[in-house]
C-alpha cells in the first residue's frame, strides 16, 4: 500500500487548530497505534489489515508528520503528542483501550502510562525506552545540534536512504518503501521542522525517571517486541528492559533493525496476538 493509498482511506480532524489526519477502521477492542520518527502512521500498513479484523485500529499523525499539520511556529513535544492521542480517543469514544507503539510513539506511550490511562495492555516495538542507553545515528545527533537546521535543509533523499538502510536488518529494505517515507516526511515541506521534532531525545533525559517508571510500575500485561540488529535501541536496549521491568516479557527478533512492523510483519503480528 503506497502512502497515498493510507491517505485515501483516511479521515481528517481538527485538533487545535490544525488538521490531522488518521485511520480509524476495524471491529472489537479498541487498539490506539502509534508511530514512528520521522515518518508517521503508514508505518503500519502491512499489520492493518490483521490488526483491523481483530481490533478497532485508531491511528493519528502525530502533529509535524506525514498528513498532518506541520507549523513552524508550533511547540513540538511528547507531552503534546500524548494529548492528541487523548484527544484522538476521546472524538472516537473510546475510554478503554489497547496500545501498540513503536520508536518517538513508544515514548508518547510511556507518557500515557505515566497519567494512568486506562490501557489494557500495551505492546512496544523498538524505541529509547531508556535514554541511558539510547544510541542515536549521526543525522539524529546533527539534527539535535546547533547545526540542526542547516543539516535539514542538505538532507536529500539519498542521504535519508542511507542512513535508513544502516538501522535495518539483515534484508535491505526496498527502495520503494524508503522512498514512501521520504514522501512523507518531506510532505508540505516537512523537513524544516526536523530540528524541531528531534528535540524528544532531550526530553526523554528530562522525564527519565517518569517514563521509565510508567514501564517499571505498570500492572497491566507489557510486551517488548525488539529488532535486535537495531544499532539505536536492539539488543542493548532489551538487556536493559531485562535489567529495570518487572518479570520483562520480551520477544527478540534476531535478524531485524529498528522497523519491526515493516521487516518482519508477520513475526510481529504473532507477538502482538499471542497470549500475554
Amino acid at each position: 500500500m503506497t502512502p497515498e493509498e493510507w491517505r485515501a482511506g483516511g479521515t481528517y480532524f481538527d485538533w487545535q487548530g490544525h488538521r490531522m489526519f488518521a485511520r480509524i477502521e476495524g471491529t472489537g477492542d479498541p487498539l490506539l497505534v502509534i508511530h514512528g520518527f520521522p515518518t508517521a502512521s503508514w508505518d503500519w500498513w502491512k499489520l492493518w489489515p490483521a490488526l483491523t479484523k481483530s481490533f478497532r485500529c485508531l491511528a493519528v499523525d502525530m502533529l509535524g508528520y506525514g498528513y498532518s499539520a506541520k507549523p513552524r511556529d508550533a511547540m513540538y513535544s511528547i507531552m503534546r503528542q500524548a494529548d492528541l492521542q487523548e484527544a484522538l480517543l476521546a472524538r472516537e469514544g473510546v475510554t478503554r483501550y489497547r496500545l501498540l507503539a513503536h520508536d518517538y510513539g513508544l515514548t508518547v506511550a510511556q507518557e500515557l502510562l505515566a497519567r494512568g490511562a486506562p490501557i489494557r495492555s500495551t505492546c512496544l516495538l523498538n524505541g529509547g525506552a531508556f535514554p541511558e542507553v539510547h544510541r542515536p545515528v549521526l543525522t539524529q545527533k546533527l539534527l539535535a545540534s546547533p547545526l540542526g537546521g542547516l543539516v535539514a535543509r542538505l538532507t536529500t533523499y539519498r542521504t535519508f536512504a542511507a542512513s535508513m538502510r544502516r538501522i535495518w536488518g539483515t534484508t535491505p529494505p526496498p527502495d520503494d518503501e524508503l522512498r514512501a517515507c521520504w514522501r512523507l516526511i518531506t510532505e508540505s515541506d516537512g523537513m524544516r521542522i526536523m530540528p524541531k521534532l528531534i528535540g524528544y531525545i532531550e526530553e526523554r533525559r528530562q522525564n527519565r525517571d517518569r517514563w521509565v517508571g510508567a514501564l517499571v510500575d505498570t500492572k497491566a500485561p507489557l510486551r517488548f517486541i525488539n529488532g535486535l540488529r537495531d544499532p539505536i535501541s536492539g539488543a542493548h536496549m532489551v538487556a536493559r528492559y531485562r535489567e529495570l521491568v518487572p518479570n520483562p516479557d520480551v520477544v527478540e527478533l534476531p535478524d531485524v533493525g529498528h522497523y519491526p512492523q515493516l521487516e518482519a510483519p508477520d513475526s510481529v503480528l504473532r507477538a502482538i496476538l499471542g497470549p500475554t
